[in-house]
């Protein structure tokens, strides 16, 4: 086995005869936060400032909800409704329903007792001839009437004493479901309303100015997350095999006498047309691959965005 060290630049320091290993130039980024609005509402408070430091949690600003107000209102009283339905037919019928039922049911009966023994006494008087055949009739109808009403009063009673089914049970809670879903839309739409810090970091801009009425969708808060900042640059094609996630480098920054390690953490797959600041004249022309390089020193969080930076590459790659 023999070690041989190079650069990961050797595919264009081969290419040109040159000695010197690439550098790629570029800025120095953090991960940029937008936090838009949700709805269209005017913006009714701001608490921060461009610059302030805040943390992860902390209310930024809120837009108003009052538009949403009357909707939590209705959610609300949806649910409390559909609650107390289903809770009335968990329990069942009340003892008063059920006593009532039996009542009407004795009263049915009696009817029905009342009705046959008059039909039986006309159609005696009618087959001796002493009423006319429509008082039979008459006498028939009145017998059949108070023999349904009596069934009908029977079958309340049973279905009361069954309690609810199951069916009817298992729709309500359903119902109940459905309900709470739309409620809980409604308020997570409603907690949007009021823009929290989702990481520590420092805010960049704040387009919108307290009374505006941001459109959906549009930044109304915009902010840099703490941590390590990284070096964006763009990696000409000849050496785009040599990188990926993982492959070390050194950033030097402008104003700072040290070189910083860092680390690729991504290349990009597709080919962009080069900037004007990423090669030299005569490599403007060819195409180059957008990369992030992420600092690795603890102490790299203290330094400023956007600073210009050199990046090179300089791992030691051993093979056979």
């Amino acid at each position: 086995m023999r070690s041989v060290a190079i650069v990961l630049a050797l595919a264009v320091t081969a290419g040109c005869g040159g000695e010197q290993p690439p550098q790629l130039f570029g800025t120095l980024e953090r991960d940029r936060l937008e936090l838009v609005a949700e709805s269209q509402e005017p913006i009714i408070e701001i608490q921060v400032t461009e610059g302030q430091h805040v943390v992860a949690g902390q209310v930024l600003a809120r837009l108003d909800p009052a538009a949403f107000e009357q909707r939590l209102a209705q959610a609300r009283a949806g649910v409390a409704q559909t609650e107390r339905r289903l809770a009335e037919l968990v329990s069942g019928p009340r003892r008063e329903q059920i006593l009532a039922a039996r009542a009407r049911l004795t009263g049915a009966e009696a009817r029905q007792t009342a009705a046959r023994r008059e039909f039986e006494r006309v159609a005696d008087l009618v087959g001796r001839r002493l009423l006319p055949e429509s008082d039979l009739d008459k006498s028939r109808a009145a017998r059949d009437t108070a023999e349904a009403d009596a069934g009908a009063a029977r079958e309340e009673l049973l279905e009361l004493e069954r309690g609810t089914r199951s069916e009817v049970v298992d729709q309500a809670r359903a119902a109940l479901d459905n309900s709470r879903a739309q409620l809980a839309e409604i308020e997570v739409s409603t907690d949007r309303l009021v823009l929290r810090a989702p990481r520590d970091g420092t805010i960049e801009a704040l387009p919108y100015e307290l009374g505006e009425r941001p459109p959906r969708g549009a930044p109304v808060v915009v902010m840099l997350a703490d941590g390590r900042p990284y070096a964006r640059v763009f990696v000409p094609e000849p050496i785009r095999a040599g990188i990926a996630a993982g492959t070390p480098a050194t950033v030097r920054i402008d104003g700072s006498d040290r070189g910083w390690t860092g680390e690729f953490r991504y290349v990009a797959a597709e080919a962009a047309f080069t900037p004007y600041y990423a090669l030299n004249e005569r490599d403007r022309s060819r195409l180059s691959y957008l990369a992030e390089v992420v600092l690795t020193q603890d102490d790299a969080r203290n330094l400023p965005t956007g600073m210009p930076v050199e990046v090179t590459l300089g791992a030691e790659v051993r093979g056979p």
